[in-house]
C-alpha cells in the first residue's frame, strides 16, 4: 500500500469515527421534521440506507425506498438500480423525493432534479452545499474528498451558489417552501469551520405543469 493510499484510508477512518456517526443521526432528525405524514419517500443515491433506517425509526408512518447507481448488498432499505440520469418510475409515483448530498456528484444535477419533480407528487427535499463566501469552494472540495474518496465515490465537485440553486429550482419546476441552514452537523469545535453556511436542507413544493 502506498503512502497516499494509507493516508486516504486514515482520513476516511477518522472522518467515520469523529463525524459520520453523529452526522447521520442529525440528518435523520432534520428530515423527520420536514417530511409530511404518511408519505412514500424515494431516496435518490441512498447508499447504504443508514439515514433512511434512522428516519424510519423516528417516523414509522413513512414508507421509504431508494435508488442508486450501485446497489450495496448491505443496504438497510429496498434499493433499485438506475443509470444516474432518469428515475425508473412513473409520473407522481412518490410523495416525496429526497437527495442527501447527491446532486453535486451528479453528471447532470439539474436534469436529475427535473426528473425528481416528475416522479414526486408533493415535494422534493434537498440536502446539499452552498458555495458562497471566502474559501467555500476549496473547503467543500476538501470535505467531499475526505468523506467520499475512501469509499470510491465519484467526485465531480459541482457546487452551486444561491443564484445557481434558484435557477435550478426554476428549471426543475420547484418552489422552495422551507429551508434550514443551521444544521449542526459537526462537533462544536468544528462547526464554525466546516458548518458555517456551507450546508442547507430545502423542502421544495412541486409545481406540476399541465400535460399536453
Amino acid at each position: 500500500m502506498s503512502f497516499a493510499q494509507w493516508a486516504l484510508r486514515r482520513l476516511g477512518s477518522i472522518h467515520g469515527r469523529k463525524v459520520h456517526a453523529s452526522r447521520v443521526h442529525v440528518l435523520a432528525s432534520h428530515f423527520a421534521e420536514m417530511i409530511p405524514p404518511g408519505h412514500r419517500v424515494l431516496d435518490v443515491g441512498c447508499g447504504d440506507g443508514v439515514i433512511d433506517r434512522l428516519l424510519q425509526e423516528r417516523r414509522p408512518d413513512l414508507h421509504i425506498a431508494g435508488v442508486d447507481t450501485l446497489v450495496r448488498p448491505n443496504a438497510r432499505i429496498p434499493v433499485t438500480s438506475f443509470d444516474g440520469k432518469q428515475l425508473p418510475f412513473g409520473d407522481k409515483s412518490w410523495d416525496t423525493v429526497l437527495f442527501c448530498d447527491v446532486l453535486h456528484h451528479a453528471e447532470e444535477p439539474v436534469g436529475i432534479l427535473r426528473d425528481a419533480a416528475r416522479v414526486a407528487r408533493h415535494s422534493v427535499i434537498i440536502k446539499d452545499h452552498l458555495a458562497e463566501g471566502a474559501f467555500a469552494w476549496s473547503l467543500l472540495r476538501f470535505m467531499d474528498f475526505v468523506g467520499n474518496a475512501p469509499h470510491g465515490v465519484e467526485l465531480r465537485y459541482k457546487y452551486f451558489n444561491r443564484a445557481q440553486w434558484a435557477s435550478a429550482y426554476r428549471e426543475a419546476g420547484l418552489l422552495p417552501a422551507e429551508t434550514k441552514t443551521r444544521l449542526l452537523l459537526y462537533p462544536a469545535w468544528a462547526d464554525p469551520i466546516f458548518g458555517r453556511s456551507l450546508h442547507f436542507i430545502s423542502r421544495c413544493d412541486v409545481l406540476h405543469r399541465p400535460s399536453g
